[in-house]
């Protein structure tokens, strides 16, 4: 009786096993959030709660508001809420492998060190985008449209804007050895990072040291996008629109869409590069 013997290949550091490590690293972020199912409820709680409980308090505040729900113009910043800290959550997953250990194998497989780094991204940019769609099935409970267009501009809006926000966790990670410190940082940052992206409140008429923070927020390129293609898709009266949806602006130039997702794209790579660097450096 013949035995079968799976053929096994040893892996001698070319770029083609860089990118097999990739698709490893990409595919444990993936299990390991689907397999807990906890987290995935728990994430979905906040968004949620910012959605119907602030939206409908603050529906009340806005004037010149009459027949447009409030709810509307936040769904496009709740969904960078729920893109935001899962994203983020991801990258702590780095700093949880280094305390633990698991890290120390990952690093002496006979592959370079950028295909950690890059897998991580993915997977933490593909998990924040599952949470984000999970979000997107509510539209319509918030009288937006459930357009095949509107949902698959919105579906590639949030993959660039995740990874954006994953690679900002990564950059953050990098050097981090415990996961108390991570909070700390990630509080820091993170909090600011979502208020001044205009997620909650429109970025028409803010003062100027406020208007400049927005401008160097690079959620603010993300948000704007996504709420511009949301109202692109409903009947508002142009007061409203006006008001709600000034977006990020340049010295009174608004940002083309395209302009404003190629910054997004820009600072992304841009943050992945600094956490590569960084990464390289860790004993």
């Amino acid at each position: 009786m013949s035995v079968h013997v799976a053929p096994v290949r040893v892996a001698s550091g070319t770029f083609a096993d860089d990118w097999r490590a990739v698709k490893v690293v990409w595919k444990r972020e993936l299990i390991r959030f689907s397999r807990n199912k906890p987290r995935i409820v728990t994430s979905l709680a906040q968004p949620v709660l910012f959605l119907f409980v602030l939206g409908t308090g603050l529906s009340h505040l806005i004037p010149g508001a009459t027949g447009f729900d409030f709810r509307t113009f936040m769904f496009p910043g709740v969904i960078s809420m729920t893109i935001l800290f899962t994203a983020i959550f991801s990258a702590v997953s780095i700093v949880w492998d280094r305390e633990f250990g698991f890290l120390r194998e990952m690093l002496v497989a006979p592959s370079r060190r950028w295909a950690i780094m890059v897998g991580k991204a993915a997977g933490g940019a593909t998990v924040a985008t599952m949470q984000g769609v999970i979000i997107l099935a509510l539209a319509g409970v918030v009288h937006v449209p459930y357009s095949p267009v509107l949902l698959l501009t919105l579906l590639v809006e949030m993959a660039l804007v995740a990874f954006m926000l994953t690679a900002f966790g990564l950059a953050l990670a990098s050097r981090i050895k415990q996961v108390e410190s991570f909070q700390v940082v990630m509080q820091l940052f993170v909090l600011p990072m979502f208020f001044l992206a205009g997620a909650i409140f429109p970025l028409t008429g803010l003062p100027l040291w406020l208007a400049t923070f927005t401008k160097i927020d690079p959620l603010a390129y993300g948000v704007d996008p996504m709420r511009r293609a949301v109202f692109a898709h409903i009947p508002i009266p142009p007061e409203v629109a006006a008001g709600l949806n000034g977006g990020v602006t340049w010295d009174g130039w608004r940002l083309p869409t395209a302009l404003a997702l190629a910054v997004v794209g820009v600072v992304g790579l841009v943050l992945l590069g600094i956490a590569i660097v960084r990464f390289s450096k860790t004993d």
